[in-house]
């Protein structure tokens, strides 16, 4: 399967023709505005501004068709900047019209605002004129419409991943609050939200709460905040090592009240956040039970998480639209970049232009396969200790590889045979 990026961006050049009428709109909440120019970036008629319904989309269309007529083009290409989330509507709508859309990054407008005129001022109907230049050289990517269930799927997850944001940011205000009135619990108790650590806040939010207890009152008090199998000798030992912590804490005192309600709201926000991410999950598992063939494929790889594969495939869509996985890399940000001038080799590094989500998931999932899955963890030791490389360098390694992996099981349908694919390494 070969692919090379230069051949795509001939493609794109290739595809402004001489009949083409190229019109960039800049984007905004409120207002739009649009310019067009030929495919030799000559500015045609004058600007519109519009407004973001469907009466300014109206104005949009008929501006176009009128500059088509004026000067005999055949065909319109729109570009817009993927900028947040305003642009979704006016290129629903502009496809529901079998009008051609196509995406232009921020930054290429930003970079390109100079060239006509040698000047850094900026304006709505600068970048406009800019977005129609570059889209006519063929600087843009294709907008791709997804299916519905893609749709769903990404929409579900950008909901979770908000909610486990959320989350960690009520778990790290706990650790905080530990670190000030209670600092010893974090070294008694490797995760504080381990059932007994929960259970202690819930029944013990103070270190005072202990001091006229007996261990069998902690337990019992483990107990009543839900704990299963409190008890026990296990459970009595850890009771007296606790009331001693108790006892010998450094932790502030002088604002035991007012310390004592922010624990307790802290917990009930976390153990609601905690049952809507548990929702989700299961959201997310009803969903992929829409596509049960690339579910079960996906599911052969060992370790690869439900959660993952759902995360995957809400940022990169259908896999088969991949002709390799270097452009799933380029779509997570994980393509490599470099410096280089005359005798200067600068250091190679990762782009970060892409989807932080994917390229995050990415990552997690590599790890957990490093970990659990025989193949991955077979490949990652030669790179660390055959191959003499560094740990990370092997991970982000292993990233390329996955994303192969995965385009590759797409398009042809075959179940991830770890065994294999280490026999024909080791053969290579």
């Amino acid at each position: 399967m070969k692919f090379k990026q230069s051949m795509s961006q001939n493609q794109r050049i290739e595809r402004i023709t001489i009949s083409h009428l190229v019109v960039g709109i800049d984007i905004a909440k409120e207002t739009h505005v649009a310019r067009a120019v030929n495919f030799r970036g000559i500015e045609q008629g004058r600007g519109i501004s519009f407004s973001n319904n469907e009466a300014g989309f109206r104005k949009l269309l008929n501006w176009v068709r009128s500059l088509q007529t004026k000067y005999k083009l055949q065909a319109v290409i729109m570009g817009m900047e993927s900028t947040g989330h305003y642009w979704f509507n006016l290129a629903d709508w502009l496809l529901e019209q079998s009008v051609e859309v196509v995406l232009v990054n921020p930054l290429t407008t930003k970079r390109n605002k100079e060239n006509r005129d040698n000047c850094q001022s900026k304006s709505d109907a600068k970048d406009a004129l800019v977005i129609a230049d570059v889209v006519s050289r063929g600087y843009y990517s294709e907008l791709r419409t997804q299916d519905a269930f893609y749709k769903r799927l990404r929409h579900t997850v950008n909901e979770r991943e908000y909610w486990s944001d959320l989350r960690a940011n009520v778990s790290n205000r706990i650790v905080r609050w530990l670190d000030i009135h209670y600092p010893e619990f974090t070294t008694f108790f490797k995760e504080w939200d381990c059932p007994r650590g929960i259970a202690t806040l819930k029944s013990f939010p103070l270190p005072s709460d202990l001091h006229s207890l007996t261990a069998e009152q902690v337990v019992d008090g483990w107990r009543k905040a839900g704990m299963q199998r409190a008890g026990g000798r296990l459970g009595l030992c850890k009771a007296v090592e606790l009331m001693h912590l108790a006892h010998t804490t450094v932790g502030a005192r002088e604002t035991a009240e007012q310390a004592r309600r922010e624990i307790i709201r802290l917990l009930d926000e976390y153990e609601r956040l905690t049952k809507r991410l548990e929702e989700m999950g299961q959201e997310l598992s009803v969903l992929l039970q829409e596509i049960p063939q690339t579910m079960n494929l996906l599911s052969t790889i060992k370790g690869l998480s439900p959660l993952y594969i759902a995360v995957i495939l809400a940022n990169a869509g259908d896999l088969k639209r991949y002709a390799h996985g270097r452009q799933l890399m380029s779509l997570a940000g994980l393509n490599l970049a470099e410096s280089t001038s005359g005798k200067k080799k600068g250091q190679i590094v990762i782009s970060k232009r892409g989807r932080r989500q994917l390229r995050k998931y990415l990552y997690l999932a590599v790890i957990g396969l490093v970990a659990n899955n025989p193949a991955f963890k077979q490949w990652h030791e030669t790179n660390v200790q055959v191959k003499k490389m560094k740990k990370m360098r092997s991970i982000f390694k292993l990233i390329g590889k996955l994303a192969r992996i995965l385009v590759a099981m797409a398009h042809s349908g075959e179940a991830f045979q770890g065994e294999k694919a280490v026999a024909l390494k080791v053969a290579a």
